[in-house]
């Protein structure tokens, strides 16, 4: 069995598994998803109190029957917030535009009609003109909690329209007590604007036309507000995105390196890097014998376990051949223990091999060979592919004589083929631990690879 030292001093840290459940979901409208229904949970529960303490307070104003009136509205406001929690969704939704409309029309409907059952007379501009609009605020209010703009937008366009058509209700009203009309405008005949705020059965229209205008303005500033806030969510929402795909691909390190930087991670240059690719020997026949859902289950956990030497030992994942994987240790900004942690990753990659396998001997199943083939030299790095499509690619020498060498090691009868480059590589870096780990590894004399017209200098583990 191989013991694999630290070649630096970083402490390792390995990346969590993803939610398979979660990446068939856009996570960014699933987190506007429930952070809306969040909110309208938090509006109707308001909405809830608020109405329990309203309910005795009427019965305080209104010690007679014709309360019971009031509380019936009270009820209906209760139930049509618990049918928006019910019906609330992101985006268009015809119920939730409905209900709002119910909610809106039951206000006014409560503001502008007089009580029925209520003994004393009232005029109907009066009770239309007593100062209810402004809870209509509270409603407005409570559509920004939802994080749609298109609420908040539907409740100052139909307030609007609903209290327009109040007004045009009130309007043709015939006049109650018109006596007292007569003798106040007779009263205040000198004083005509005051005329207009005390007369009980005038509606005051241009104040009306006035409310309404700047609510509708209010809304749509909200509304604006609110489409701004979404867009910021979903940047943030993307950002967080696009750093837990570097994270597939980078270990943390140099996750967060990455995410405050402001140049493109793909601008083309060219750097000396260290290059693994990893296979499983026999991985064809192996899965010819092997039902699908046993070959995937294989795949995954040896991915997986190739995956968290890698990050641990600071390498790049550049991709995923299938039953192997290409990593590479410098990429995309060198570092000063390339190579030996290139090498202490193919051999800590072999130590957990042999641990796998002594699990799979418990259980009666076959082991599974490793493959791994090292180089160190010249690469290049940039972004490779079209507009619609673009994909990091690290190119060059060092990548062919890589695949070469873990080929080489079926005929050689090894687990890992190094080429005398990365070798003398880790050697010129003297990090702490690299004599220990290059004592694992025997050189084999200068081979031919296939492809390249020099020699390589291969050293076998």
């Amino acid at each position: 069995m191989v013991e694999t030292p630290a070649i630096t001093g970083t402490p390792s840290i390995t990346r969590g598994g993803t939610d398979d459940a979660a990446a068939r979901v856009d996570p960014i409208t699933a987190a506007l998803e429930a952070d809306k229904r969040e909110g309208l949970v938090l509006a109707v529960k308001a909405r809830w109190v608020s109405l329990a303490c309203i309910a005795p307070f009427l019965v305080y104003l209104n010690p007679n029957w014709s309360v019971l009136y009031y509380e019936a509205m009270l009820a209906a406001f209760a139930l049509i917030g618990w049918l928006q929690i019910k019906a609330g969704r992101l985006g268009k939704s015809r119920m939730e535009l409905l209900l709002i409309y119910c909610d809106l029309a039951l206000m006014t409907l409560v503001m502008v009609v007089p009580n029925p059952f209520m003994a004393h007379v009232m005029p109907v501009a009066m009770q239309y003109t007593f100062g209810g609009f402004i809870y209509f605020f509270i409603f407005l209010a409570g559509a920004t909690m939802a994080y749609s703009w298109r609420t908040v937008m539907a409740y100052g366009v139909w307030t609007g329209v609903l209290w327009a058509g109040g007004l045009a209700w009130v309007y043709f009203q015939p006049a109650t007590l018109p006596e007292l009309s007569s003798q106040i405008q007779a009263l205040l005949a000198d004083h005509p604007h005051m005329l207009e705020h005390l007369d009980p059965n005038d509606p005051n229209i241009p104040k009306r036309v006035q409310e309404i205008f700047v609510f509708i303005i209010v809304a749509a500033m909200l509304a604006v507000a609110g489409r701004r806030t979404n867009n910021l969510l979903r940047r943030q929402a993307e950002a967080a995105r696009e750093r837990a795909n570097l994270a597939r691909h980078f270990p943390p390190n140099i996750v967060d390196q990455l995410a405050h930087r402001d140049q493109p991670l793909g601008a083309v240059r060219d750097q000396d890097v260290a290059v693994m690719f990893v296979d499983i020997v026999g991985f064809t026949k192996f899965a010819e014998s092997r039902m699908a859902g046993e070959i995937v289950g294989t795949l995954r956990e040896f991915h997986a376990r190739m995956e968290r030497e890698v990050f641990d030992h600071h390498g790049t994942l550049d991709k995923f051949l299938g039953d192997g994987l290409m990593v590479t240790f410098g990429t995309p900004e060198p570092g000063p223990h390339d190579a030996g942690n290139a090498l202490a990753c193919a051999a800590a990659m072999v130590k957990s091999m042999e641990q796998w396998n002594q699990e799979r001997a418990r259980i009666g199943v076959e082991p599974i060979q490793v493959a791994i083939g090292l180089h160190h030299g010249h690469v290049v790095l940039g972004d490779i592919g079209s507009e619609r499509r673009l994909e990091f690619a690290v190119l060059g020498d060092a990548v062919n004589v890589a695949s070469r060498l873990e080929g080489m090691t079926r005929e050689l009868g090894v687990q890992i083929a190094a080429s005398g480059e990365v070798i003398e590589a880790a050697k010129r870096e003297a990090a702490a631990g690299t004599e220990d780990v290059l004592s694992y590894f025997s050189a084999t004399g200068a081979r031919a690879v296939r492809g390249r017209g020099e020699t390589v200098e291969v050293w076998t583990l």
